[in-house]
């Protein structure tokens, strides 16, 4: 009985001592930004962003949009609260940039700012919520 007690306390006691403390916007760095994210475009259907540690920038991130059952390629990364992704239908050739700042007090789980197709003038507000 003794050695449950002792398992149910550091159990308990796990999540607390775990916590890592809520980062102000200026201080969310791209391990915050890697997983699952659900982006919504004004105009646009709901997408899931999936983001993960660029295979050549250590401090970046790549990963894919997914729109409708259309998937394209994104890459990019957030200093000093400002997020920066550049999308790409072929991997190659930028067809829009998402340019946003992380939430104050969200715990860097969400950004808000502009999504932007190549070559026009006037973006569309965009919202990334950490899933």
């Amino acid at each position: 009985m003794k050695a449950i007690w002792a398992v149910l306390l550091v159990a308990c006691a796990l999540p607390a001592a775990a916590q890592t403390p809520c980062p102000q916007a200026g201080d969310v760095v791209q391990p915050h930004l890697l997983g699952t994210w659900r982006a919504e475009v004004e105009g646009l259907g709901p997408a899931t962003l999936r983001l993960e540690q660029h295979p050549e920038y250590a401090e970046s991130v790549s990963g894919s949009l997914e729109r409708a059952g259309r998937r394209s390629h994104v890459a990019g990364d957030v200093e000093d609260g400002e997020l920066t992704l550049e999308q790409f239908a072929d991997g190659v050739h930028i067809v829009a940039t998402w340019l946003g700042d992380v939430v104050e007090g969200s715990c860097g789980r969400e950004i808000r700012g502009t999504w932007t197709l190549d070559g026009q003038q006037a973006g569309s507000p965009f919202v990334l919520r950490k899933q």
